[in-house]
């Protein structure tokens, strides 16, 4: 059984930074991509950025290019999003989802995710 947990989240002012962490667990993920998604209230939820573990190719929302990067360690089994520069728009329910990809480019549609994590919250104050 795939389980997701992340952890980081939390309150911080504009211009700050915060790390997501994603502790995967239950398999062997070599042929998984992980996506990390947001949900602000009243929103659809939307792809912030995806990696494929077993490689380099990762995939970034226009609107946090420049300022957000995943990254993988393998060894702990754990995905991270390193966040720079946090606007108030930033403020979301952050989600780590993973699933079955063996090629391709990362899955970028929360439909194709089939594992998901319990979210973190991130609010980022004016």
């Amino acid at each position: 059984q795939v389980q997701l947990v992340e952890s980081g989240g939390g309150l911080v002012q504009a211009g700050g930074s915060l790390r997501l962490s994603c502790a995967a667990s239950g398999r062997t993920f070599s042929t998984y991509d992980v996506g990390w998604f947001r949900q602000a209230p009243g929103k659809e939820r939307e792809i912030v950025a995806a990696i494929k573990w077993s490689g380099d190719i990762t995939y970034d929302a226009d609107s946090v290019k420049g300022r957000f990067t995943i990254s993988r360690d393998h060894a702990k089994n754990t995905i991270y999003l390193q966040m720079n520069s946090l606007k108030p728009e930033d403020t979301a329910v952050y989600y780590c989802a993973a699933d079955f990809a063996p090629t391709g480019a990362p899955m970028i549609s929360s439909y194709e995710y089939g594992y998901w994590g319990q979210g973190t919250q991130v609010t980022v104050s004016s």
